[in-house]
């Protein structure tokens, strides 16, 4: 049984293509791995223990809020307007000014 070289040329072409598109792949996920370790070392130079810990906690409750918060305290400290170390205390009270407040539901019987 001989091969279609028109076929093989085509199998040829998708596995260059499926190869490209995994390098490629790897290449992001190696990317968005080393944003992660530059976010992960800045916050451990700007936080301490006890803010890292509260901080890791949000993120398993609410990931998206977590990074959020990481992204807008990296900001902070780029900026130049962070003086300090950011304590639990003051994490609590950066988190009291960026999450909104929820608003209250009663409901009633009537």
């Amino acid at each position: 049984m001989t091969e279609d070289p028109e076929l093989e040329a085509l199998r040829q072409k998708r596995m260059q293509e499926v190869q490209a598109q995994q390098a490629n792949q790897a290449a992001q996920e190696e990317k968005a791995q080393q944003f992660e370790n530059q976010k992960q070392s800045i916050l451990r130079q700007i936080l301490t223990p006890e803010a890292r810990g509260r901080l890791a906690n949000i993120k398993l409750a609410n990931p998206e809020q977590a990074n959020m918060i990481e992204m807008q305290l990296i900001q902070i400290a780029q900026s130049g307007r962070l003086q300090s170390v950011i304590t639990d205390a003051m994490l609590r009270d950066i988190l009291q000014k960026i999450t909104p407040q929820q608003r209250e539901i009663k409901i009633e019987r009537r």
